[in-house]
């Protein structure tokens, strides 16, 4: 198979979908592998270090999509990316469908197979390639949301870890899953005071017992996220509904209840966003102010630590990428139901449910779009 990797255009965004190793990799699987120039130069990967693992340099990103089989990305194609993409041609990359029509409609004009790394499963209800990103997301976002919170960049002027006699900051995370963990951890590594709300028992008690009591865990209930949020110096919003738009939980009501210069980081922006007021921004004007409280809605965050989170993000999609061109997508999708998970646009039809329904759009299931060559597999 012939592979692409084309560099990423979006505003400030410098990760890479395959590194040299990974090029490697697909070379002694017998494959064919063209990059753009300068695709990971961002990231300090030298197109030196390419074409030494067995890649060929193309100068444009239409010479990619022109010729690839397969268009490995990071972040979901840009209109211009989508106007070059072919009927049958395989995309492999976050799509976040399910709060961009616009992007939907283009994907299904195509006709290509597009296959979303963020509802990919593991089998036991994780998203394993969402997970690295939401690993270094949920780091950043109270590096960042420290930051906002300085006087200068409109934040209330609290140190979140405190100093002696001066009580710290408090942090509210919402939801306790892999971003909601992760940002804990940090904040409580920096001396923050963290309390972080859900709504599983179980998972309630795994995070209690995994900080040993240093944090607060609460059932998360509306009447428990008011009182909380209007505490709040800092609010990370965590929550994942997979594929699927993100619920807006925190509403503009409650942040008028809120400490003027109260920062909030929006980690599910890019799912649309947990709370009403969000709107995604850049890391090039990374945050606004609306009802008196700092916005941080960075829709592509780990693209600003972009070389770790090129390497935490290819150690995830390597194996797949192999699957998909060592099978081609068909044998691929039918060999493996959780990969399968992943497919999200096939040949001008929707086909995840739940970015058929946020958006209203007729939905075909996997299994209906596959059925023609179904029906020859042991499935």
């Amino acid at each position: 198979m012939l592979i692409g990797v084309p560099k990423e255009i979006k505003v400030h965004e410098y990760r890479v979908g395959l590194t040299p190793a990974g090029v490697r990799e697909l070379k002694a699987h017998g494959h064919e592998v063209i990059a753009q120039v300068s695709a990971g130069v961002g990231i300090g990967i030298a197109d030196s270090a390419y074409t030494a693992a067995g890649a060929s340099l193309v100068d444009t990103a239409a010479e990619i999509f022109a010729r690839a089989e397969m268009v490995v990305k990071v972040k979901e194609p840009q209109a211009a990316e989508c106007a070059m993409l072919r009927e049958g041609q395989v995309l492999f990359t976050y799509l976040h469908l399910a709060p961009d029509p616009e992007q939907t409609k283009a994907l299904v004009a195509s006709g290509c197979v597009a296959i979303a790394y963020e509802t990919v499963s593991d089998g036991r209800g994780g998203l394993p390639l969402l997970a690295p990103m939401s690993e270094v997301a949920g780091r950043m976002s109270i590096q960042a949301g420290a930051h906002a919170m300085e006087k200068a960049q409109g934040g209330n002027g609290v140190l979140l870890g405190g100093v002696p006699g001066v009580a710290p900051g408090d942090v509210v995370v919402i939801g306790g899953g892999v971003v909601g963990y992760n940002a804990a951890r940090i904040a409580v590594g920096m001396g923050a005071k963290v309390t972080i709300l859900d709504r599983s028992l179980p998972r309630l008690a795994w995070l209690d017992t995994a900080f040993d009591g240093r944090l607060t865990t609460l059932y998360s209930t509306v009447d428990a996220l008011e009182t909380a949020v209007t505490q709040a110096d800092l609010v990370i919003g965590a929550v994942l509904v997979p594929g699927a738009a993100a619920p807006k939980l925190v509403t503009r009501a409650m942040l008028k209840e809120m400490k003027p210069g109260t920062v909030i980081v929006d980690v599910a922006i890019d799912q649309g966003g947990c709370f009403e007021t969000s709107r995604a921004t850049t890391h090039q004007n990374p945050t606004y102010v609306e009802e008196g409280i700092v916005h941080y809605c960075v829709a592509n965050m780990p693209g600003g630590v972009a070389r770790t989170s090129t390497f935490a993000l290819t150690n995830a999609t390597l194996p797949f990428v192999l699957a998909l061109a060592d099978k081609g997508y068909k044998r691929a999708l039918l060999d493996d139901p959780n990969l399968r998970e992943g497919l999200n646009v096939h040949l001008g039809q929707v086909t995840y449910k739940a970015v058929a329904e946020a958006l209203g759009c007729e939905y075909q299931s996997t299994k209906d779009a596959l059925k023609p060559w179904w029906a020859a597999s042991d499935h």
